[in-house]
């Protein structure tokens, strides 16, 4: 019998969601399993995997042989290089306690790549964020600018209308005014003579 470490599809459609199982090779995708030892969730981002590392090694160590996907996420967890250190321990390569060091060390490493990855996303997401509040209020002041340009345009045209009122109706208040001042002037001609 072959044992093989793969995923197995649930979720609804286009939100799938997958199990890391432990099943017979020959059985199908979605069916009979031996042992569920984690879940991988592709959807989120960065993709979240959640894996119970010992039960993945001891099968590893046992011989169950992970699909390439599988493969792929065991080592992003580190069992595959626990499972690699392993034999070296058991072949007499190293020491236990080496083995524990390395994978402590390279665990760190990794922790810190993942914690760096999560911040700049999540600092790409807020400049996002910013640079749309920013065109947004540009947007905004733009259109309030246009607005007042308007009123004040309206208020222009109205006060020219009221100047060119008024100085239509101040010549014709001048009008007889200024036919009196030469009948007068006349008057005075005709006086003088």
């Amino acid at each position: 019998m072959s044992v093989k470490i793969r995923l197995a599809r649930r979720g609804r459609k286009k939100m799938a969601i997958y199990d890391v199982v432990v099943a017979d090779a020959r059985a199908p995708r979605d069916g009979r399993f031996i042992e569920k030892i984690g879940t991988y969730n592709p959807n989120t981002d960065p993709a979240s995997i959640n894996i119970n590392n010992e039960r993945a090694l001891k099968w590893l160590l046992n011989g169950a042989q992970p699909t390439d996907t599988v493969k792929a996420m065991l080592s992003y967890r580190g069992v595959m290089l626990k499972k690699h250190l392993q034999v070296g321990v058991l072949k007499g390569a190293i020491t236990q306690e080496q083995a524990d060091a390395k994978f402590e060390a390279w665990l760190q490493d990794k922790e810190s790549k993942i914690a760096g990855k999560t911040e700049s996303i999540s600092k790409a997401k807020q400049d996002q964020r910013e640079k749309a509040l920013a065109a947004e209020a540009a947007k905004n002041q733009a259109r309030l600018d246009a607005i007042k340009a308007r009123e004040e345009e309206a208020q222009a045209a109205i006060a020219a209308e009221e100047a060119a009122a008024a100085a239509a109706a101040a010549p014709a208040e001048e009008t007889p005014a200024e036919e009196s001042a030469p009948e007068a002037s006349s008057e005075e001609g005709e006086a003088k003579a």
